[in-house]
């Protein structure tokens, strides 16, 4: 039997590195991070499974690390949002991003 690709691997994959890198975005890579990683779940529930049946476990680790990296720096900004939101203001937490970009 000839050996399948797991599913959906390079969009979990593409998904968690837009995460990572709109985590500056007021938290919302939580949103692709969150799907990457429920991807990688599936897919690799199917591979536990059927183990001999998929080729490409590499990929699914390596998709899965990016997810949960991207899924933890995401909520640890919105984490560092809130904190500033509640001790300096919204305005102030706004100068201080709109500063730091340039």
């Amino acid at each position: 039997m000839e050996q399948q690709k797991l599913p959906n691997l390079i969009i979990s994959l593409i998904l968690s590195i837009a995460g990572f890198l709109c985590c500056y975005v007021f938290g919302l890579g939580i949103f692709p991070a969150g799907v990457a990683y429920f991807l990688t779940s599936k897919a690799e529930k199917l591979a536990a499974n059927n183990p001999e049946a998929y080729s490409n476990k590499s990929l699914l680790k390596t998709a899965k690390i990016i997810a949960i990296t991207s899924l933890v720096a995401n909520i640890l900004f919105v984490i560092y949002m809130i904190y500033s939101i509640a001790t300096i203001g919204f305005g102030q937490f706004v100068r201080q991003l709109d500063n730091a970009i340039g």
